[in-house]
């Protein structure tokens, strides 16, 4: 029987964990039971390194996952594993580090993710040595964007100039990365052990049970609301989508994920070009799909990356200018010769990845539901007007259709205790994260003042929900709005310039202990806002610019400054 205190701490950290969590620490208390009562073991290597730090940089939580299940393999090694986020690891400790596995993700344009960003500034702009570092780099990307694996190159490189000797090359993977990723670990502690054969007495070690392969609840829901928020004259659509489904688990500031399919008469044409039979059977990722399946299901056909229309171009035998095409426009204009040949591009395609969309619901105010917003992509190649593939596939939903999901938790975006204050600065689709926020607050009865800046182009049709955001600032959940929309007079208008009128209260809030967050485009709408913070701290606290950036960020250590931006 565990005594009060011990019962307190354990009762602290059940409520604190989540369900994948609970899950984890089930299976290592089980292990730790198991071992206490088997001690003979056949070892078939023994740790040759005693201790191993792995750092993960993340934006989706798929690097943790990975550092966490490396740091389980090794502990069946009997090799000590300590695993931090590049967001909190001592920057200081690098020096003292003899092995260092490090898995990464890439992010944007070839930018690290906002996690790792700190880190991976450290080993280019500081001229130390790490010569006794012996380490490796597995990095997580998606062969859709060009910069594939770009900061994970970058990190092998730079550690390898600052003196380290890599244990094992660097592993790029793409979305399906379980099988890559396995295979480098199981490389690396390979390499970190001496293989002998022994049956010899053992200390007891946990034998912990990994996580579910994917790590996340495939969730299936019907579609009950799908209502386009801006009215005529907009030169946007913006949907909102309820989705209904048992057992939903999720908390404010984590994003849905969707898989989207591809346009039905996209995959229709394509088969006709192609002859091929659309019943006829294929291998892809090691599974088995009709041709039709996957096209529509499984791989991405549109805006073909360079590579993949290089690739089209050496299996044809054409002449194709470099240039991103859909699948569609190349068995057009570039025929294939045979359904063979068909067959054999339809294979190197990529898998189509998921997407993910900031929740827009409350767990209080909309039990047994989740809502998203999602802004149609629009853009022209070659003058004809195309459309962002689940944008399309999301615009096209139909009331009482069943769609599957999963939950992407993100605690780098979480509601303070509920007596503080919080700012909001959530234009365009950003607003998403917010009214989660503030129906939360709503339904839980929240002490603490929120305000909010909300930006679109035209008040008349592009105020996303407007109602709520009157009746909360009405009902007093809302203690202040500002609204900037750009186009209604005829210098531009932005939330940042609404920011800068309201200075001095801004600041005032800030002082006072306020969490500011940031949800929307990355680019320029974050950097403008994170600007004009800075900005504002420098002017009403009468700092120096180094000392405002300093100020905000002590608030990031804190957690009262937070970025959710796309």
């Amino acid at each position: 029987m565990l005594g009060d205190n011990k019962i307190k701490i354990l009762m602290d950290l059940v409520n604190n964990s989540t369900k994948d969590e609970l899950i984890w620490m089930n299976g290592y208390l089980n292990g730790i039971v198991q071992a206490k009562t088997v001690p003979v073991a056949v070892h078939e290597g023994i740790a040759a390194v005693n201790k191993i730090t792995i750092v993960y940089g993340t934006e989706t939580g798929n690097s943790k996952k990975l550092a966490t299940d490396f740091a389980a393999k090794a502990k069946q090694k009997s090799i000590n594993a300590k695993v931090i986020g590049m967001d909190q690891y001592r920057l200081t400790d690098l020096g003292k580090e003899e092995h260092l596995l490090a898995i990464i993700s890439t992010h944007g344009e070839g930018e690290p993710p906002l996690a790792a960003k700190k880190f991976y500034d450290h080993i280019h702009n500081n001229g130390f040595k790490l010569e006794k570092l012996k380490y490796s780099v597995l990095a997580l990307g998606d062969t859709s964007y060009p910069l594939f694996c770009k900061t994970g190159e970058d990190v092998d490189e730079q550690l390898n100039r600052l003196g380290g000797s890599r244990i094992a090359p660097l592993q790029k993977c793409d979305v399906d990365y379980e099988d890559d990723a396995n295979g480098w670990i199981n490389a690396i502690l390979d390499k970190l052990s001496v293989p002998v054969k022994e049956v010899r007495q053992v200390a007891p070690v946990a034998v912990v049970a990994p996580l579910k392969k994917s790590g996340k609840q495939i969730y299936k829901g019907a579609v009950l609301t799908h209502i386009n928020l801006n009215d005529r004259g907009s030169n946007k659509e913006t949907f909102h989508i309820e989705i209904a489904a048992e057992g939903l688990d999720y908390q404010c500031g984590d994003s849905i994920g969707i898989v989207p399919e591809n346009d039905s008469q996209v995959v229709t044409d394509i088969i006709a070009v192609t002859n091929v039979d659309g019943n006829k059977s294929v291998e892809f990722k090691k599974e088995k799909f009709t041709v039709y399946e996957l096209l529509k299901r499984k791989i991405n056909i549109i805006h073909l990356t360079e590579r993949l229309v290089k690739q089209y171009a050496d299996i044809t035998g054409h002449v194709i200018e470099p240039g991103r095409l859909d699948l569609l426009d190349l068995v057009k204009k570039y025929p294939v010769q045979s359904r063979t040949q068909f067959e054999e591009i339809l294979v190197g395609l990529n898998a189509i990845s998921p997407r993910l969309y900031t929740i827009a619901s409350s767990p209080a105010a909309h039990e047994g539901e989740v809502h998203i917003l999602a802004v149609k992509d629009k853009y022209r190649v070659n003058g004809e007007m195309k459309f962002g593939l689940c944008s399309n596939f999301l615009s096209a939903l139909k009331t009482n259709a069943v769609q599957q999901f999963f939950i992407q938790p993100n605690k780098r975006f979480r509601l303070p205790a509920e007596n503080k204050d919080i700012i909001m600065v959530g234009p365009g689709t950003g607003i998403a994260a917010f009214r989660s926020f503030l129906a939360e607050r709503d339904a839980t009865g929240a002490s603490g003042r929120n305000w909010l800046f909300f930006g679109e182009q035209h008040f008349v049709s592009d105020f996303l929900y407007q109602t709520e955001i009157q009746n909360w600032h009405e009902t007093g959940v809302l203690t202040k709005v500002n609204l900037a929309f750009s186009r209604d007079q005829k210098e531009k208008l932005y939330v940042q310039h609404k920011m800068q009128e309201h200075a001095a209260e801004l600041y005032s809030w800030l002082q006072g202990g306020a969490s500011f967050f940031v949800c929307g485009k990355k680019d320029p709408m974050s950097v403008d806002v994170e600007n004009t913070l800075i900005s504002i701290i420098v002017q009403q606290g009468n700092k120096t610019a180094a000392e405002a950036k300093h100020y905000v960020e002590q608030m990031e250590a804190e957690g009262r400054f937070e970025k959710d931006v796309y």
